[in-house]
């Protein structure tokens, strides 16, 4: 598969604390990679820096190369705001604009310069399986939604605006068991149109969801390959234990 997205010789630090130790991976077009591993372990820190989201932290070192096809994501001059066209993120918590459900989505269309006319709102909110339920209350606010309303709506606003890639940052983890199997019925359709990497505490939604599984410890990548045959025949005993529950 051809790759889309990737890190090379990748380390991050905080000040003192070196929290990513020379990660090598890369994530296929048009497959959904799963992150597992325990808290702490670098997943959620990998998956921002393909946004660029620590250039907001002034202690922040970043070492290695990222990037998008041939783009070198912190190569000079190249913008941010380019890159997060690009590269869409859905955040643990929805976190809606406080307008109403159509301005939540033409907000990041117009600040991009983009079309924001009702066909490509709707286009949006048929892709995240939401228009059905909303299509009648377009102006209500969309802090009104249920909480898994709101998520899809956050993947809407993101792929509202053609990304090639959606960061995924455990997008369910505040959802209820019905809620949470709408999210993933939607993130597998999302794949024929876009490269997807979640990070995921739920063994059962990699196993569910994902293509591809990359285990992470203690900063490093210990493992990745297919996801039946890390949590079927794993090749490291750390992974081995991880997936079994002896430790997380």
């Amino acid at each position: 598969m051809k790759s889309k997205l990737s890190a090379e010789n990748l380390n991050i630090s905080f000040g003192s604390k070196h929290v990513l130790k020379n990660i090598n991976v890369s994530f296929a077009e048009n497959e959904i990679t799963a992150l597992i591993g325990p808290s702490g372990c670098g997943k959620s820190t990998l998956l921002r820096s393909f946004n660029r989201m620590h250039d907001l932290s002034p202690d922040a070192k970043i070492d290695g190369k990222l990037r998008l096809e041939n783009l070198d994501l912190y190569a000079k001059g190249v913008p941010v705001t380019e890159i997060r066209k690009r590269i869409g993120m859905v955040f643990q918590k929805a976190n809606p604009f406080p307008k109403s459900i159509y301005d939540n989505i033409a907000y990041g269309l117009k600040i991009n310069n983009l079309p924001h006319d009702k066909k490509v709102i709707e286009k949006a909110l048929r892709e995240a399986f939401l228009w059905e339920e909303v299509k009648n209350d377009l102006k209500m606010p969309a802090t009104r939604l249920s909480g898994g309303q709101q998520q899809r709506l956050c993947i809407a606003r993101a792929v509202a605006l053609r990304p090639e890639v959606i960061l995924m940052d455990e997008p369910c983890s505040a959802l209820d068991p019905v809620s949470t199997l709408k999210i993933e019925e939607l993130i597998t359709h999302l794949k024929t149109n876009y490269t997807i990497v979640i990070v995921t505490h739920n063994m059962q939604q990699a196993q569910r969801i994902a293509d591809k599984t990359v285990f992470m410890y203690l900063g490093e990548v210990k493992e990745e390959g297919p996801t039946k045959q890390i949590f079927g025949n794993p090749h490291n005993e750390v992974t081995a234990n991880y997936i079994n529950g002896q430790f997380g």
